[in-house]
């Protein structure tokens, strides 16, 4: 293993999660209220953030099978990842310009933004099976979750610190210091970029011969994997409740801010609470892995679920700062552990052959699934006036899921996988 390739993968995650912290959580959500938006309606603003992460999430389940395509039959994996990462930095910069009442202008950067973000990861994930080999892979995957984290996180800390002390950073206000960190953001991730894009050398081959379009070999791949899931019942039903609960998971975290925004927290506490979020995240995801070893992981699993219907109930009734305040210990106490533990149960039940080919069906599956949420929360916040009842409609997504991940039998989807694999051989679990 190359250990400076392995270190310049991983400072890339440090680098690019920096977006999704400062631009997609926290930052960007209450600048988009109280700037872009200014001057409509206050069920409206968050009604057209939710409206912009609709349309980003789309776009990029589209494009994702196309990318993957190109990732496996191009010998450009780099070019690609350099060219998406580029999108995702500029559009950063670009927000530093947006002004009162452009909101449009807000939301086009926040699709671009997104694309790039989560378009050049599909090329950045591409790379772990070069920079690390065999066993490794699974170490080193995972120090990449741990870095970005925590590079997302103090990046996000340094932030919060000019919107709370603007004056120290000779800053008139907190409008200005909002514009100044999405600077940052796309500073930051250019600068942790620099290292893969000079370290990592990507493995010469050439380019594999194709006869149809990359949109046709893309979509076909992701129908006929659908076709051979369908084959393996437990773990169809269990991404079907995956779809359901994870869609309610992706609203909460990208909506949370807004919707705090909305009715009446004022901006520090939001921000503080997030980065506290961010934090206690760390630790609690790697509780959760400790724990499924001591219990059932689908046990685990309906415990960080419950954990979220209570979140979304509770969150309808909030009021106050301190009530988010502990909302946000308690996304963070279970949002890393639905994560993990969703992934680790999916793995278990995916034929031993076929790992790749389902894990990116699982990701792209995800993304179509993501849209929903969103869209739900932002129709029936401005079709009932209030972002409350768009927040408490999330509820249906983690009962159902609940309810489907009940019939869930994981040894027996286990077996299934096995027999799959080896025909002629049937294998107990115990």
């Amino acid at each position: 293993m190359n250990k400076k390739a392995v270190k310049s993968w991983i400072l890339y995650d440090w680098g690019n999660s920096a977006f999704a912290t400062t631009m997609m959580a926290a930052i960007l959500p209450v600048f988009y209220y109280d700037v872009a938006a200014k001057g409509l309606g206050e069920s409206l603003a968050s009604s057209y953030w939710a409206y912009s992460q609709a349309i980003a999430v789309l776009l990029v389940a589209v494009l994702s099978p196309v990318l993957g395509a190109i990732s496996d039959y191009s010998a450009a994996k780099k070019k690609f990842l350099r060219f998406f990462a580029y999108m995702g930095m500029i559009a950063s910069v670009l927000m530093a310009f947006v002004g009162e009442g452009e909101y449009l202008f807000a939301s086009i950067l926040l699709i671009v933004g997104t694309i790039g973000f989560s378009s050049g990861n599909v090329f950045y994930d591409a790379f772990l099976p070069e920079v690390a080999r065999g066993s490794d892979i699974d170490k080193v995957s995972a120090k990449g979750f741990a870095f970005g984290y925590l590079g997302g996180g103090l990046l996000l800390a340094v932030n919060v610190l000019m919107l709370l002390k603007y004056e120290w950073f000779g800053m008139p206000d907190q409008v200005v210091a909002s514009q100044v960190s999405f600077v940052t953001v796309g500073v930051w991730w250019f600068i942790f970029s620099i290292p893969l894009f000079k370290n990592i050398r990507e493995e010469k081959k050439e380019a594999v011969p194709r006869t149809e379009p990359y949109i046709m070999i893309g979509f076909k791949r992701v129908g006929r994997t659908f076709k051979e899931i369908r084959r393996y019942k437990q773990l169809l039903v269990f991404l079907l409740a995956f779809w359901l609960y994870n869609d309610g998971i992706s609203t909460i975290i990208k909506m949370a801010t807004i919707y705090g925004k909305d009715i009446g927290i004022d901006t520090n506490s939001l921000i503080t609470a997030l980065l506290i979020t961010q934090f206690i995240g760390i630790p609690s995801t790697f509780f959760f892995g400790w724990l499924s070893g001591k219990m059932h992981a689908k046990r685990a699993l309906f415990l960080t679920l419950y954990g979220y219907v209570g979140i979304v109930i509770l969150g309808y009734f909030m009021e106050s700062a301190l009530h988010f305040y502990l909302l946000a210990v308690c996304v963070g106490l279970v949002q890393g552990g639905a994560q993990s533990l969703s992934r680790s149960i999916f793995g278990r039940m995916v034929p031993e052959d076929r790992h790749a080919e389902f894990f990116g069906f699982y990701g792209i599956s995800s993304k179509f699934a993501a849209i929903f949420g969103p869209l739900i929360f932002g129709l029936v916040g401005q079709l009932t006036g209030s972002s409350r009842f768009g927040i408490i409609s999330l509820v249906f997504f983690f009962i159902a899921g609940i309810i489907l991940l009940k019939f869930v039998n994981i040894e027996k989807g286990i077996q299934e996988a096995n027999l799959q694999t080896n025909p002629n051989n049937k294998v107990e679990v115990y």
